[in-house]
């Protein structure tokens, strides 16, 4: 059964940036259990910077599970991918992601990989980039298996990565390296950018598919833009799909309202997951 689920951000260096609720990890929790969200998911810093105590505490008197932990703070305050020209800043960006998924793993959730994917420049070819992705996200993806959760691959637009954009490439590239482990985070956002049809994207995802960004056209809360959600629902309903649907969006015009509109458009897109 797919399961509602709303981002949180600890970085506050990545302020205007598409999550719903900021800074504050104890009023999310209290403010997302009100509104019926089954899940969590956070954007920290780094995986020494959460309070995991006070996490473990809040997810309990709230009724919370975590969903997901975004690496994406490597990239934002530290600029590390793992296609860097530099041997040691991939080793870093390993490094930093090794630590999420260790964090996450201890609440059986996913780490994801998204922007700390990176992109190739200067002298650097598309191959060798793909290269040291595919060395790194298989890797990442054993070191998840004993957690029993899967490493999340985020496919990103053509404005945040030149490497893979679409669901075809994505799966692609996904079987190639060969493992159980790594899974793929579709996001409606950017999909609706690169694909030309988003449900036979769901479709081409199938068994690949590992969780989902619930957001809009605008990248505003599921809603508020121009996508027609009935045609994708339907998609992952023939795909099985029976995770989460997480809101990755902007918080506008505050983060009540948007946390308040992607619960309502949840709640009528999945009544079943809405009544259970």
């Amino acid at each position: 059964m797919i399961e509602s689920c709303v981002t949180v951000s600890l970085v506050s260096q990545a302020k205007g940036g598409p999550f719903v609720y900021w800074d504050d990890l104890a009023l999310a929790c209290e403010q997302a259990a009100l509104l019926g969200f089954d899940a969590i998911e956070i954007f920290p810093p780094s995986a020494d910077s959460v309070p995991v105590k006070t996490l473990r505490q809040l997810l309990s008197d709230h009724n919370l599970k975590l969903a997901a932990v975004g690496s994406g703070g490597g990239w934002v305050l530290n600029k590390w991918h793992l296609c860097h020209s530099d041997a040691r800043v991939r080793q870093q960006a390993r490094q930093f992601i090794t630590r999420i998924i260790d964090l996450a793993g201890d609440f059986g959730a996913s780490a994801i990989v998204g922007s700390m994917q990176g992109r190739f420049e200067g002298d650097m070819t598309r191959v060798q980039a793909l290269d040291w992705l595919r060395e790194g996200l298989y890797d990442l993806g054993e070191h998840a298996k004993q957690y029993g959760k899967p490493l999340l691959y985020e496919p990103l637009n053509r404005y945040e990565t030149n490497l893979i954009n679409r669901a075809s490439d994505a799966v692609e590239f996904l079987c190639s390296m060969k493992t159980e482990h790594v899974k793929i985070l579709a996001d409606l956002f950017h999909m609706n950018i690169e694909e030309q049809s988003i449900p036979e994207a769901i479709r081409t995802y199938g068994p690949h598919l590992g969780h989902l960004h619930f957001v809009d056209s605008n990248r505003r809360a599921a809603g508020m833009g121009h996508i027609d959600f009935a045609p994708i629902i339907q998609a992952l309903q023939e795909c099985n799909y029976s995770g989460f649907a997480s809101a990755e969006a902007f918080p506008y015009p505050s983060s009540e309202e948007a946390a308040c509109r992607t619960i309502a458009e949840f709640k009528k897109l999945f009544p079943q997951a809405a009544s259970a």
